[in-house]
């Protein structure tokens, strides 16, 4: 069993999630709930649970301002959120989990899930600091990039991929260290959050950092021959889309 606490400005938005963890979610025990940041804190400190679902907007403050009042920050968090593109994109960097209200049965059953197998692997990682470190940038500036393992959750500096590649629902990293690590996410919710970062999708497989393009090869319609010696297949409805972020690159 993992022992949750409920955070949330609303009482209705507290009561309609206890409801869907209750029926759908017989792992989670919910200890406590809370309705202000102040209240959170104190919450948490007094409860120290497993499990976190927290609120991003709360009146003027932030579901992120709990985090940073905290001493120390030993429990999964599960975000929830009706808007806050820009947080969105942090907790996707940080490799955390969300949900978007209203919340979605099924994917709240895979978050939960989720948090309750890192929970039984007693996997330690900084995920939370990093995601507060991503959110004193100046917006959209994201460096790195939290990629979760099997046994641990490696930190990647964006200049250091050279290639992303799907293998059915999980992606290959290509390293500029020659490290190949295997991220069991799909390519889709990588490309969502690297495309805006730079990165070009060349093909239904491929995912590119045009930093590490050495040339365009005319055969078989356009092949990109890295700098690593790879050779990425550029399909049709791509082609003009690459050339051009190319001659702007």
């Amino acid at each position: 069993m993992m022992r949750a606490v409920l955070i949330d400005d609303e009482i209705s938005n507290l009561e309609n999630l206890r409801i869907l963890l209750e029926k759908h979610c017989p792992q989670i025990t919910i200890i406590a709930t809370a309705q202000s940041v102040g209240d959170a804190v104190d919450v948490i400190e007094k409860y120290v649970p497993d499990l976190v679902f927290l609120d991003i907007q709360m009146g003027d403050q932030t579901g992120f301002d709990v985090l940073k009042l905290l001493p120390t920050r030993n429990f999964e968090v599960i975000f929830v959120t009706a808007y806050d593109q820009y947080g969105i994109e942090a907790i996707k960097f940080a490799a955390l989990d969300y949900l978007l209200k209203p919340i979605d049965i099924e994917e709240l059953m895979h978050a939960v899930k989720k948090a309750e197998r890192k929970f039984t692997r007693q996997i330690q990682t900084s995920q939370l600091d990093f995601l507060l470190q991503q959110l004193k940038k100046p917006e959209p500036t994201i460096s790195k990039i939290a990629l979760p393992m099997q046994s641990e959750i490696r930190y990647v500096s964006l200049s250091e991929i050279i290639r992303c590649e799907a293998d059915n629902t999980y992606t290959h990293f290509f390293l500029s260290n020659g490290e190949k690590i295997l991220v069991s996410k799909s390519l889709k919710e990588y490309s969502d959050l690297l495309r805006p970062n730079g990165f070009l999708r060349t093909h239904q497989s491929h995912l590119v950092n045009p930093k590490y393009v050495k040339s365009w090869l005319k055969e078989d319609g356009g092949i990109l021959l890295l700098i690593s010696g790879d050779k990425i297949p550029i399909s049709k409805p791509n082609k003009d889309i690459v050339k051009q972020a190319l001659q702007q690159f």
